[in-house]
């Protein structure tokens, strides 16, 4: 069995348990394969180079950490990737801050990342790399002379060419995305958003009778949608269990029978919170035989402090909520509890499991895996109801048990609440017993298992029509 070798942005800590079905899946791989898995440390070097890689053993794993300069912070991280490629792939374009320095710095980053994994990469390991950071990494990867399978996972949305080919470097990355052998996206629409891309550009065109298979300059890859999921057996577990703590029967005891409405997002633009905001507040102005009986809990922890963005946000969002308990608390009972926190993974169990209504309605999501969890934490005897936005990735997968809504139309979001309310428990059962039977047959181990498998069966061809694994004259084989 080949080695594996995963490269994100960031690594979870060696010394700590995996938080996350991402993180399970992914360390339970590389344990059972063997292999690296590198990323950044999470630290700055200052204004210093970054240095050698910080190596860690952990059983058959190798931790592989580089540590970023402030400079590398800037463009790289905070520049392109969350400033360019964040804002764009979710479809707003107007919030992008395009520069070429920056762009510059997210090239030179993902050659510094390259040239550290070179050294460590085997002849015959299959190399993942992660999301949108590092979509260069492979092209830098082959220019140091790499011909391993190189697979490729993208977690956000892909948008349309109209939307990705405003931007300036868009070709370029375009081009470097021809490098991998397998590209892998979360939904079948972004798949197809990408083969658009490459087809508009010009940088790529399929290969008729091969669905999803491409070529650019001699070189054939695969394109395919390989929605990501979660450990619903063991999110459930911690979810029964949760509600036994104490923590958990003091918070069930403060809401003296109220239903609870909940939703937890970070604090992004992309989560849709003030139209959720004014739908919940439209609801209790239009059914106001519902007042004093919901709750809603909003649970959003604070991300990029100091951004202009996001600290507007943060106010309107906070404002909403304020306005909302001003306008309908009672002395005994206020509608919105709106938390900046963030909370571990038994508490949120717990809490979806309490609560008669999952809230989730972002803008656009490449697949929340929030709303497959609150799924896989109800009681199947008594469970509760998904409002779901039609524009995260998991719509494709619940779409016969959650409500489906448009996260820009306020009322649509009012209707939905209204008919969850009073949803009968043998309608709630019906459509989580629905959804529960995707979430166990396409767990987030079978979702690696599907990708690694794909890979493993690439036959990645070269520029020069050579296959890899076959040294062509004067070529280097990994």
């Amino acid at each position: 069995m080949s080695r594996l070798i995963v490269v994100s942005n960031r690594v979870p800590a060696p010394d700590r348990p995996p938080q996350g079905g991402l993180a399970v899946a992914v360390r339970a791989a590389l344990q059972e394969r063997g292999g690296v898995w590198m990323g950044w440390s999470g630290q700055s070097s200052g204004e210093e180079d970054p240095g050698a890689l910080k190596l860690f053993e952990e059983g058959q794993i190798t931790y592989a950490l580089s540590d970023l300069s402030e400079r590398d912070l800037s463009e790289y991280y905070n520049g392109l990737a969350n400033s360019v490629l964040w804002p764009l792939c979710h479809y707003r374009i107007d919030l992008t801050d395009y520069s070429r320095r920056d762009a510059e710095g997210y090239f030179r980053v993902n050659r510094h990342f390259a040239g550290r994994l070179a050294p460590l990469i085997r002849k015959g390991d299959l190399i993942w790399i992660h999301d949108y950071h590092l979509i260069p990494l492979a092209a830098e990867l082959r220019k140091l002379g790499i011909t391993n399978r190189i697979g490729f996972f993208m977690h956000i949305p892909w948008p349309a060419p109209d939307v990705f080919l405003t931007l300036p470097v868009g070709e370029t990355l375009l081009r470097a995305m021809t490098s991998y052998d397998l590209l892998g996206f979360q939904t079948a629409p972004d798949a197809g958003n990408f083969s658009l891309c490459l087809s508009r550009s010009g940088v790529a065109k399929p290969v008729p009778g091969e669905d999803g298979t491409h070529l650019a300059e001699g070189r054939r890859f695969r394109v395919g949608a390989f929605p990501i999921s979660i450990d619903a057996a063991a999110f459930g577990r911690t979810a029964a269990n949760a509600v036994r703590n104490v923590a958990m029967r003091k918070f069930r005891a403060s809401l003296e029978g109220r239903m609870l409405i909940m939703g937890v997002d970070r604090l992004d633009y992309t989560k849709g919170l003030p139209q959720r905001m004014h739908a919940f507040g439209r609801f209790l102005e239009s059914s106001p035989e519902w007042l004093g009986r919901v709750t809603y809990l909003q649970v959003t922890p604070q991300t990029r402090e100091g951004v202009a963005q996001y600290d507007t946000l943060r106010q309107e969002v906070a404002g909403l909520a304020g306005q909302i308990n001003g306008m309908h608390s009672r002395l005994d009972w206020m509608p919105v509890r709106y938390v900046n926190r963030a909370f571990g993974q038994q508490t949120l169990a717990g809490l979806y499991r309490i609560a008669r209504i999952g809230l989730v309605t972002p803008l656009r999501d490449g697949m929340n895996l929030v709303a497959k969890e609150y799924v896989a934490a109800q009681d199947p005897e008594d469970p509760g109801t998904l409002i779901l936005s039609r524009f995260a990735g998991a719509a494709a997968e619940l779409r016969d048990g959650a409500l489906l809504v448009n996260p820009y139309d306020e009322e649509t979001i009012t209707r939905a609440i209204a008919q969850a309310v009073t949803m009968t428990r043998d309608e709630r059962k019906a459509r989580h017993a629905a959804m529960t039977a995707v979430l166990a047959e396409h767990d987030v181990f079978a979702w690696c298992r599907n990708y690694m498998a794909q890979l493993g069966d690439v036959r990645p061809v070269l520029a020069s029509g050579t296959e890899a694994g076959r040294r062509a004259p004067g070529q280097t084989v990994v």
